[in-house]
């Protein structure tokens, strides 16, 4: 793994130099965009947008318009900005996991220990699978200031970086049905239900299938197999009474579970 981001965590009066390191990877297929005349791969090109020429990446530079000209930046202006900030991963509080909304959360990263920073490292860690507590935090990650929680799992510690407040969206342009104060009988019948599924979570069990089944269309496809294709069942209708649909539910799993 490459290292994306390199620092130090500032825990009270303690230094944590550490490397970021993303901890995901995409399942999905690297799917190629092509020219449906003959084929050839599409290239995606920088263009000078006056003269139509392309432009070498290193000659790329970033810029702010205000009345209608641009402020070129470079990178000690953007550290200027917040010097200590581009370095540092400043623990600002400990908190409770649950009380973050699943809402806020954006991507993981891993957090490495740079030479020599292990028992620093360690000791961070520690006291939080200890206390049962997370870390928020906030630091400046590719010119952008993020908000993240530092979590430890296993023998790592992972930066979860969350969404700002002002970043998700209110709900008052959607049409939604008013929380029912009483329990109805569909309720309970729901309430059943969600018991009747209710298991520990266990995130191996769940795999990306998509993907597998695609890449098998694929491969049958390339030896000229057409794969054919199932017509979906409609799950449920508005035309059928909820009841009804309830207690089928909970019938198929009685079955299922015998």
């Amino acid at each position: 793994m490459r290292a994306i981001w390199s620092g130090a965590i500032s825990f009270g009066l303690i230094n944590i130099p550490i490397k970021l390191f993303s901890a995901i990877e995409k399942s999905n297929l690297d799917l190629d965009m092509l020219d449906k005349d003959d084929f050839a791969n599409i290239k995606f090109k920088r263009v000078n947008e006056g003269t139509g020429k392309e432009v070498a990446y290193s000659n790329i530079v970033k810029g702010y318009k205000i009345d209608e000209k641009y402020v070129v930046l470079d990178e000690a202006d953007f550290e200027a900005a917040d010097a200590e900030k581009t370095k540092t991963i400043d623990i600002l509080s400990f908190t409770v996991e649950t009380e973050i909304d699943s809402l806020y959360y954006e991507q993981p990263y891993y957090i490495e220990p740079a030479k020599g920073a292990a028992k620093a490292y360690s000791l961070l860690r520690d006291a939080m699978v200890e206390s049962g507590k997370v870390g928020v935090t906030n630091f400046v990650l590719r010119n952008k200031q993020a908000l993240a929680i530092l979590k430890p799992y296993k023998e790592v510690i992972v930066l979860n970086r969350i969404r700002f407040e002002q970043e998700i969206r209110p709900t008052d342009d959607l049409k939604l049905p008013k929380v029912s104060k009483t329990q109805t009988r569909e309720v309970k019948m729901a309430h059943q239900l969600i018991e009747q599924l209710t298991e520990k979570f266990d995130i191996s069990a769940y795999k990306d299938e998509y993907s597998e089944k695609l890449l098998k269309i694929i491969k049958n496809k390339a030896k000229g197999k057409q794969t054919k294709v199932s017509k979906m069942k409609v799950v449920h209708s508005q035309k059928v009474d909820l009841m009804t649909m309830l207690k089928a539910s909970l019938e198929s799993k009685k079955k299922k579970s015998s």
